[in-house]
């Protein structure tokens, strides 16, 4: 079989004018001027793309705190390790984020980090001569608080509990300690063997089962709450997107309506789990799923801003209609 170019006599045109384009110049950045504020900044951004679900997102969040709704936040172990507890901290003080989901490798960073300013060991390094996961007081103090409490207050609580009341010199960049202080549910959903706590000695794999099954529980309570209200993902590509996804289908097989929700997943790579079970099939009713991809010491400092600022704006908008003529 042979073949020629085709020929281009008959091909059909249409103006530029009349052809629908997705970006036109009134979505267009603008450069920022020295000396502007950040409300400015994010007024410059383009209206496209990440861009424009940065802002979507932002005014989800504020228009969830305005209703009264729940935002919760389901976060894995890097969140922490790259510095971020007292971004996370803040939204909480400031009733922006109702509760917290973590992974079991997030009580691990975030006790470090308040007993001993400091977090996040040389696996590679270590791994080498058996001494990663070692530290002492690590394995002892969390199973101890586990063994002791969490049957009675979940693994969160029972954590968070013994950091607050504890003498460390650093318990205020604890999520955990902030979440007792502020009474937010803060539960912890444990893979048994993902955890360096778990090769300790002190390890009751009884108690640690029962603590984060109530945790499961406790958190089922807070996504049976999330109608009109944000879930954003950060950081966990495997283990929260499979318990969110439990923990909707039970809320809903119990008769809870969940359906007018915003989902949110950000991670420095969309993986197909949290692209799928949070973002996905949770919205499938009615709600918006969102991804926001980008290194978390960027994106969340600059999320939780955006949401002050959104608020902020909220905030100087009715007094404005309040006081003006």
């Amino acid at each position: 079989m042979r073949f020629k170019p085709v020929s281009l006599r008959g091909l059909r045109t249409r103006s530029l004018k009349d052809r629908k384009s997705k970006v036109s110049v009134s979505a267009f950045a603008r450069p920022f001027q020295i000396g502007a504020s950040f409300r400015d900044f994010c007024d410059t951004l383009p209206d496209v793309l990440g861009a424009a679900s940065l802002r979507e997102v932002a005014s989800a969040v504020a228009s969830a705190v305005r209703r009264g709704r729940t935002v919760a936040v389901g976060m894995g172990a890097h969140v922490i390790k790259v510095g971020l507890s007292p971004v996370i901290i803040d939204l909480m003080e400031r009733g922006v984020i109702s509760a917290v989901a973590m992974n079991g490798a997030c009580i691990v960073h975030d006790f470090e980090t308040a007993c001993a300013g400091m977090t996040s060991e040389d696996v590679d390094e270590e791994l080498r001569d058996g001494s990663f996961g070692m530290a002492r007081e690590t394995g002892r103090m969390l199973n101890r608080a586990i063994g002791r409490d969490g049957a009675g207050l979940g693994l969160g609580r029972a954590v968070g509990a013994m950091i607050a009341r504890s003498r460390f010199p650093h318990r205020d960049r604890s999520i955990l300690a902030a979440a007792a202080r502020l009474d937010i549910p803060a539960t912890v959903h444990v893979a048994v063997g993902t955890d360096i706590i778990h090769v300790h000695p002190q390890m009751d794999a009884a108690a640690t089962g029962l603590a984060t099954h109530r945790d499961f529980r406790l958190f089922t309570s807070v996504v049976a709450s999330l109608e009109e209200g944000v879930y954003l993902n950060i950081g966990s590509a495997v283990l929260l997107p499979e318990v969110f996804l439990k923990a909707l289908a039970l809320a809903r097989n119990l008769g809870h309506r969940v359906e007018r929700i915003t989902t949110v997943n950000m991670d420095f790579i969309q993986h197909y789990r949290p692209v799928t079970n949070v973002v996905r099939r949770p919205t499938a009713c009615g709600g918006r799923g969102f991804t926001l991809t980008g290194h978390h010491e960027i994106m969340v400092p600059l999320l939780a801003a955006a949401i002050k600022e959104e608020l902020a704006m909220e905030s100087d908008g009715r007094d404005l209609g309040q006081d003006g003529p």
